[in-house]
């Protein structure tokens, strides 16, 4: 079995703050108060960190990332202190990836030269759209031209690797629009582009009221025509939603998709651990920020640590691996879960016969076909239910 501390670590950091919660948004973000509890805030993600720095075991940071909500409300000197006390605590590897979720509007975001020189050398602007109509529709409180101002900026400081989130399938939205976007992100020379469908999450305002969407088939023409352009573009897919140009595909993304192993400190923030008996783990935090900024640190801050038992890694690790153009290697499988290629030779063959997967000398990726029904190759690497059990229904929640 493969040394487990040679399985690279990064550390994933929650802002669970907006402006406003945009309608399709499902992840753990709540409206801002009238003023932000940075200082409060900070000193909990800190003693959040000191209790995982057991699960750390000594290992370097190869990548950092402030998601949210939207981590550019906290102030420069805010990340500063964040950055400075996982410094403190964690080496840094010399080429440590270290970003910032910021949204384009500028009431939000401090001088980028200051998130620089915090030691920011990554910024994602969830830009979304650059038509103001169709930002509107959902919701966004930025228009396209703070959108182009904001990337400029940040360019402007020094910050040149940077990322543009795009959805597309948006209410109303037609291929050409969608290309329109395309366009512009491209014009703005980024070297990563994320671009992803808008989908109707569970408990948002847009799941409960849906908006006017493209059909399935115009979403997938949208898609297809976007990706041909991106690519002509020279900016190639790597992942499912991810674009980049040689060489500035997001390390830390690459790290989750590899099954690596996370750090996760801040409200609702998830982890996922390997100890050095192979044993892997997923603990998340409290959702609620109120409860978070008590309990940080202590046991009533973690909202769940489960162990994953080994029947299931298997569609763990698929989970994420397969979102990868080029797949993975059985010796990498091995290697991030301590199984056997034998685990998931069954599954792998029945992929294969159905033209989903292809195999080539140890190396398994996802087909055309299987990238297209991504989510029911993925589900052939679930655990049988057990016999003695009657399941009714699909498989479980992922």
């Amino acid at each position: 079995m493969a040394d487990r501390a040679e399985i690279p670590l990064s550390l994933y950091i929650h802002i669970p703050w907006c402006v406003r919660k945009c309608p399709y948004c499902d992840f753990n973000s709540h409206n801002a108060p009238a003023e932000l509890p940075q200082r409060e805030y900070v000193e909990a993600l800190l003693r959040d960190l000191d209790a995982d720095l057991p699960l750390a075991r000594s290992r370097p940071l190869v990548s950092i990332f402030f998601g949210g909500g939207t981590p550019s409300l906290f102030s420069p000197a805010s990340i500063a202190r964040i950055l400075d006390g996982a410094a403190a605590r964690l080496a840094f590897h010399a080429d440590i990836e270290i970003t910032l979720e910021t949204n384009p509007g500028t009431v939000e975001h401090g001088p980028f030269a200051d998130y620089r020189r915090a030691g920011v050398n990554r910024i994602s602007f969830g830009v979304q759209s650059f038509d103001d109509e169709a930002l509107r529709r959902i919701g966004r409180i930025h228009g396209a031209h703070e959108a182009e101002r904001a990337v400029k900026l940040a360019q402007d400081a020094g910050l040149a690797d940077i990322n543009l989130d795009l959805m597309y399938a948006l209410p109303q939205q037609t291929a050409a629009l969608a290309l329109a976007d395309v366009e512009k992100a491209l014009s703005l020379q980024t070297p990563h582009l994320s671009h992803y469908q808008l989908t109707l999450e569970p408990n948002t305002r847009f799941a409960a009221d849906p908006p006017p969407l493209p059909d399935d088939d115009s979403a997938w023409e949208i898609q297809e025509l976007c990706q041909a352009r991106l690519a002509a573009a020279g900016l190639h897919q790597y992942e499912v939603s991810a674009y980049a140009r040689a060489g500035a595909e997001c390390a830390h993304n690459l790290n989750y998709w590899r099954f690596g192993d996370y750090l996760g400190i801040g409200a609702g923030a998830h982890g996922k651990t390997t100890d050095a008996a192979g044993e892997v783990r997923r603990r998340w935090k409290l959702r609620a920020p109120r409860g978070y900024l008590e309990h940080a640190g202590t046991a009533r801050g973690i909202g769940g640590d489960d162990a994953i038992p080994a029947e299931r890694l298997p569609f763990e690790f698929v989970l994420n691996a397969l979102r990868l153009n080029a797949g993975f290697s059985l010796a990498d499988f091995t290697a991030r879960t301590g199984l056997a290629a034998s685990a998931i030779t069954p599954m792998l063959g029945d992929c294969e016969r159905r033209g989903w997967l292809a195999l080539d000398r140890g190396e398994v990726r996802a087909t055309e076909l299987g990238q297209r029904f991504l989510n029911d190759v993925i589900a052939a690497f679930l655990p049988e239910p057990p016999r003695t059990r009657r399941v009714h229904g699909g498989p479980p929640h992922a």
